[in-house]
Order: C-alpha cells, then structure tokens, then sequence
C-alpha cells in the first residue's frame, strides 16, 4: 500500500477535528439520528454485521460542509440505535479515485473467510470527462483498511451503459458473487449485473432491469437482497421529480441475470430520504438507513440549509425494517430498537376532541419527542391537525393533517422560513389511524399505520419552537391512545 494512502487519512481525521470544535455548537444538531461529528455527509455505505458490530459506512467531506471529494466515514453500533465514530475508513489517494470532484463513492460491504471487503465506485475527472470504476478495499480487524493492488476490479462501463457507472451493491447467492451497479443509457436508468467467484474477477452478466422511460434518467445505489421468498431491487432515480426511491418486487432469473418484477412502491412519501441501503441482521430482520436528505433542491456544489454555518451537514433517517405484505408490497415500520430511546413520558391517555377542540401536550426541554397515537372519529372520517415544533405564536410549525378522504399531508411551509412545500400520501386502508411521529432537533418522521406510509421531512426550528398541539377540525376525533416521550441522546 502506497504511503499516501494513511498520510490521506491522517489529514482527513485532523480537518474533522478542527470542524468538531465549531459543529458542537449548533442547535440543529440531531439527539438520536445518525450523524458524522462534522462535515458533510451524503449515502450511507457498507451496511454490514461484522465481528460483533453493525458497521456503517458513509459518504463524507471531511473538510467541509459542502459536498467535496468524498471520503468514506465509519461509525459502529450494537443495536443499530447507539453508534460509536471510528476512524475515516477510505480516502482519495490513487490515480483511480483522487480528485477534488470526486473520490470514493457509494457502494456495499461483504465478509468472507473473515475478512471485510469495502467496493466502492473510484470516480475522476479525466480531460473533463467524467471517468467511473468499481475498486474494492479489505480489512482483517474492520478498522484499518487497504485498497487492493489490482483496483479497479471492473474497470469502466460496458456498452449498454454509460460514463455514469457507480454505486456497487454485492452480495452471495450459490456459489457465486453478484454485483449490481447503477447507470443510465439514452435518458433510462439502468441496473447493470455481474458475477465473480472470488470478488477480484469479475465478468459482465447484462442488463439487470432498466427503466420503460418513466422511472428515472439515471438509478443511483440499487439494493438487492431476499425478503422470504421475494427478491428486492431498489434505486433511488434520477429525473422523477418528487419521487426519491423506488423498490421492485418480484423473483430473479440468475440464468439470464434478469430482475422479473411484479410489484412497485415507493419507500418514503416525504420530503427527505434517499440513496438508502440495506443489511440483514443476525436474527434475520431486513433493516433499512437512507440519507436524511435529496438532491433534487440543493444547488450543486453548496450546501442544504443553515447547518453549514457551524460546519456540519447532513444525517441518516432512522433506521426502517422491511416488511413483506400478503399483497406482494413493502411496508417500513420503525425499528424495534428505537423504543430504547424514550426517556421520561411526557403524556399517557385517552379523549375526545369536538370539533376545534385542541390539545397542548407538556413541551420537551428540547423539542425532540416521539408520539404515538391511535385515532378514530366516532361521526365519520374529518381532520386531525397535528402542530409540531410550534412557536408559542404559532408562527412557526410543522404541520401533520390527517384529512377525511384518507390523505396524510406534511406541510412545512410555515416550520422555519427556510423550506417551503407540502406532501401528501395516501393510506391503504379506513377505519382507526395510527402514528408514530419522531421529532429531533431538525427532522421530523412521520410512520403511518405501521409503516405502510412514511413521509420525511428536515426542518431548521427557532429555539422556542417546542410546543406540540393537536386540534380536531369539523368533527369528533376519538383519541383512543396517546403517548409522548422525551427522548435519550443516540451518542
């Protein structure tokens, strides 16, 4: 391994440090979400269970909070719920990924015969063309790790795709390795397939599956993994306006390395969650990170919100489980572990609200809470409108209405002067409506009936925004069960 390689390291950890000093500072930082301790950060990586730990990986700037040569930090964790920083894991350094507008992109982890292997897309800027291959790196104690000497392990696209090439997802099936990696080709996003007996060689399998020409110009980090007797593609496309990403249903013809669909859906109805990654756990569960933002309304090259003030962006939604329906489609409850974090309740019972009738719940010191709520209207379907983050004026707020036609709407135009929108989901079935709302310091995540429904949002409050309160509107809302909760620090 080239000496430059730990000298690369050793400035990325020092300019993170110089930033921490600044980022501890800021109100906005995030109590329970994941978050690197400064800089930015972007797609979570490397999702894998691996000598006793869940490691994550991620994309990372760690000279800046602005989107920069990307470095890939690391963190650990027991539960998924409480992590540990460790040392930046991958930094810029060969011919193949060193640049200034590029680095090491996205990608997956795997382990065999107890080693850790890292691939990620190797990505420069050559003659102004933009220049994309898979590389791998390995470690023997998940800390500490080297690139290897034959990178790029898949040197450059093939002809059905295109100089846009990255963001490997690996995994096992038989007696062989997969690869599936992201593309595009004449405006139609693509998930192009390879196989490899012993992850340095690989061999170009064909077109996985490819867009009809209405989901995406480009598939950014596709997932690929089994759910019961279910395969899963996911991608996060380019190019579909609101939507951020997207899963596939169906079966895989590994002959032919095609994905057969049969179901589609969409992950999350909100406003901020995209490039997610997936891993099993050790007791079989399918969990789900995504980052805690999109691209779609960032100007390039600068940054998302007044975060970067104090020298951080950036944060990973919580973590999701992946639920097989009896109808072929997904749902994403939050996970189990997450009930970890409530601290003291805040609110314990059950009402009835008449129409305009509201209730204040007790503030939490910080604004940040989880709810739980169960809903009926004893009259037939009318609003529930839920204010969180509130000004004591109600000047500012973050707003949930549950709506008579079955709608769940997020709108944030009025929450912190900075971001403007609102998005509207739709529930799969009538009758009672339950939520599960988690408030932090600049994000709320709203879980609807058990995950059939989420919708995400980020949100940059004034301070005195901590009130939360919920107003029944043209009816009777029966709130059969409330729970509020203050909730632990994730660090």
């Amino acid at each position: 391994m080239h000496n430059k390689y730990p000298d690369s390291i050793r400035r990325a950890e020092e300019a993170r440090r110089q930033l921490e000093e600044q980022a501890v500072r800021s109100p906005w930082r995030q109590r329970y979400h994941f978050m690197p301790p400064a800089g930015w950060m972007n797609d979570p990586n490397g999702l894998i269970h691996y000598g006793g730990y869940y490691h994550l990986f991620y994309q990372h700037n760690p000279f800046g909070p602005q989107w920069g040569p990307m470095h890939w930090g690391h963190a650990r964790s027991r539960d998924l719920v409480h992590w540990e920083h460790l040392p930046i894991a991958l930094a810029p350094s060969e011919p193949y990924d060193l640049h200034e507008q590029g680095g090491c992109f996205s990608g997956s982890a795997v382990e065999s015969d107890g080693l850790l292997y890292l691939f990620y897309t190797g990505c420069t800027f050559e003659d102004g063309q933009l220049r994309q291959s898979q590389c791998m790196a390995y470690s023997d104690d998940g800390v500490t790790f080297h690139k290897y000497p034959g990178n790029p392990v898949v040197p450059g696209p093939p002809p059905d795709g295109s100089p846009d090439f990255r963001d490997p997802k690996v995994w096992r099936h038989g007696d062989s390795w997969y690869m599936v990696v992201g593309s595009c080709r004449d405006g139609r996003g693509k998930a192009l397939l390879y196989r490899s007996g012993d992850l340095r060689r690989w061999r170009y399998v064909g077109v996985m599956a490819e867009s009809d020409g209405s989901l995406g110009t480009m598939w950014e980090c596709p997932d690929v993994f089994p759910l019961e007797d279910r395969w899963v593609l996911m991608f996060s496309p380019m190019g579909m306006g609101e939507t951020r990403g997207l899963y596939l249903v169906g079966d895989i013809d590994y002959e032919r390395g095609r994905f057969l669909p049969e179901r589609m859906g969409e992950m999350d109805c909100g406003f901020d969650f995209y490039a997610p990654q997936s891993l099993a756990t050790p007791d079989g569960r399918r969990v789900l990170l995504g980052w805690a933002n999109s691209w779609p309304w960032m100007p390039w090259f600068s940054t998302f919100g007044p975060t970067a003030e104090s020298g951080w962006c950036g944060a990973l939604a919580l973590p999701r489980e992946v639920h097989l329906r009896a109808d072929g489609t997904l749902r994403f409850p939050p996970l189990s572990e997450l009930s970890s974090l409530r601290h003291e309740r805040l609110f314990h019972g059950r009402m009835l609200l008449d129409h305009g009738r509201s209730l204040d719940l007790p503030p939490s010191d910080d604004g940040c809470m989880e709810l739980e709520l169960e809903v009926d209207w004893p009259d037939g379907w009318g609003e529930l409108e839920i204010a969180l983050r509130a000004t004591p004026d109600g000047a500012r707020r973050t707003v949930l209405l549950c709506a008579a036609d079955g709608a769940v709407t997020l709108d944030r135009d009025h929450a912190d002067g900075y971001l403007r929108g609102s998005r509207c989901g739709w529930r799969r079935r009538r009758g009672t409506l339950k939520l599960r709302i988690f408030v932090d310091a600049s994000s709320v995540e709203v879980f609807v009936d058990e995950g059939d429904l989420v919708l995400s949002t980020n949100l940059y409050p004034p301070e005195d925004a901590r009130l939360t309160t919920i107003t029944a509107r043209e009816s009777r809302a029966e709130i059969r069960r409330l729970n509020a909760w203050r909730m632990q620090q994730a660090w």
